[in-house]
C-alpha cells in the first residue's frame, strides 16, 4: 500500500484506507547514471546487489530459483502493473508452478476469484461479486489472466476491508468480537510487529501531521495496528499456499509500503520461515532533478528496483485537494464497529 494511502487515511482519523515487450529495458548503463524511463509506461531495471541497470531476461534467470518473488507497487500506476505482468510471464516461463497472491482481493472474497478462475462466472460478475478494485481491469486483469489461462492458482492475500476498517477505528480489541469462523481465518497472531516498520510508520506520520496531541496519537497506533492486520494477513496467506502448494513459486503483488527495505510483510515472512528465499523488487521514481536523492541513496528499498516515472500531481489547489479528499471518504461505506 503506497504511503499517500496511508496518510490519507491519518487524515480521515476515524477511517482506514489503506499497499522484453513494451517495457523500455535499456542496456545496462552505471546505476549512478542510468537511463530514464521513456514514458509513464517504461521502467529500467537495477540489481541493487551489483548496483547497475539489468535487462528484464536477467531479471527472470536471478529470480528462477526464488521461493517467493514480491513486487511493490504505486497503486495505479501503468509502468507498475506492465512491470508486474512482465516478471509474471518471464517467471512462469522458468517455472509454470506458480502461485499468484494479490492484496488487491480479501480473503472472504476468495470464492469469487476461484469461480471466475473455474469459469463459473464472467469478469463483471468477479468484479462485482469480489469487490475488486476500480482499477482491476486496466491494472490486474492481465495477470488473473494468465493464471487463469494456464490453471495457476491466484490467492485473495489481504485481511476483509470491514475488519481492516474497524480495527482502524476501535483497535485490535475488535477482532473479539467477530464471529469464530471470520476469526479462525485470520492469522493466530495478527498483530506482530518488527521495531523497524513501527518507526517507519511513525516517521511518515509525523512528516505529515507532526507529532499532534494524546487523541491523534491513539488514533495513530489505531492505523497502525490495521496496517499490521493487513501484514500478518498476506504473510499467512503467502505461507499457506507454500504449504497448499509445494514447489510452486509465489508471486505476491502488494504495495510499496507493505514490502520496501524489506518490512511489513516481507519483515513477518522472514521472521516465520526464515528459510525461504524472497527476493523484493520496489519502484523508484525517476529524479526531477540533479538535487533530488541520487539512486545511490535508494539500493536498499529493495534487491531489485524499478525506475519510473512520477505521475502527474492530481491538484496543486490545496482547497480542491482538501474539498476532493473529504468527498472520497465521505463515499466509504458506512461500517458500525463496535468492541465488546
Amino acid at each position: 500500500m503506497p504511503l499517500n494511502r496511508i496518510l490519507c487515511t491519518a487524515a480521515a482519523a476515524t477511517a482506514l484506507a489503506f499497499s522484453a515487450g513494451c517495457t523500455t529495458l535499456h542496456s545496462p548503463p552505471e546505476a549512478a547514471n542510468p537511463t530514464a524511463p521513456a514514458s509513464l509506461y517504461d521502467s529500467t531495471l537495477i540489481a541493487s546487489h551489483a548496483a547497475q541497470a539489468i535487462t528484464l531476461a536477467q531479471l527472470g534467470q536471478e529470480l528462477a530459483d526464488a521461493d517467493v518473488v514480491i513486487i511493490g507497487e504505486y497503486h495505479g500506476h501503468q509502468a507498475s502493473h506492465l512491470l508486474q505482468s512482465r516478471v509474471q510471464q518471464q517467471l512462469h516461463s522458468r517455472n509454470p508452478r506458480q502461485v499468484l497472491t494479490l492484496e488487491q482481493f480479501n480473503l472472504d472474497h476468495q470464492a469469487a476469484l476461484d469461480a471466475y478462475l473455474a469459469g463459473e462466472s464472467g469478469e463483471q460478475e468477479l468484479i462485482e461479486d469480489a469487490n475488486a478494485w476500480d482499477n482491476y481491469q486496466a491494472s490486474y486483469r492481465p495477470l488473473v489472466e494468465l493464471a487463469r489461462d494456464h490453471g495457476l492458482p491466484v490467492i485473495a492475500a489481504n485481511a476483509p476491508a470491514d475488519t481492516v476498517r474497524c480495527v482502524g477505528q476501535v483497535g485490535p480489541a475488535y477482532l473479539a468480537q467477530l464471529p469464530e469462523a471470520e476469526r479462525q481465518a485470520l492469522p493466530a497472531e495478527p498483530f506482530l510487529d518488527t521495531p523497524a516498520y513501527r518507526e517507519k510508520f511513525n516517521n511518515a506520520i509525523s512528516r505529515s501531521h507532526g507529532q499532534g496531541d494524546p487523541g491523534t496519537a491513539e488514533r495513530m497506533e489505531k492505523i497502525y495496528q490495521a496496517q499490521l492486520l493487513r501484514d500478518n494477513t498476506m504473510a499467512t496467506q503467502i505461507l499457506n499456499a507454500r504449504e497448499r502448494f509445494p514447489g510452486h513459486q509465489i508471486l505476491h503483488l502488494t504495495g510499496n509500503f507493505h514490502s520496501e527495505q524489506g518490512l511489513g510483510t516481507v519483515a513477518l515472512l522472514k521472521q516465520r520461515a526464515p528459510e525461504l528465499s524472497i527476493q523484493v523488487l520496489s519502484p523508484v521514481f525517476w529524479p526531477r532533478a540533479q538535487t533530488e536523492a541520487p539512486l545511490a541513496d535508494n539500493l536498499d528499498k529493495g534487491d531489485y528496483l524499478y525506475l519510473i516515472r512520477p505521475l502527474p500531481p492530481e491538484y496543486r489547489n490545496e482547497d480542491r485537494q482538501r474539498k476532493a479528499m473529504q468527498e472520497r471518504f465521505s463515499k466509504r461505506p458506512d461500517v458500525r464497529c463496535e468492541a465488546n
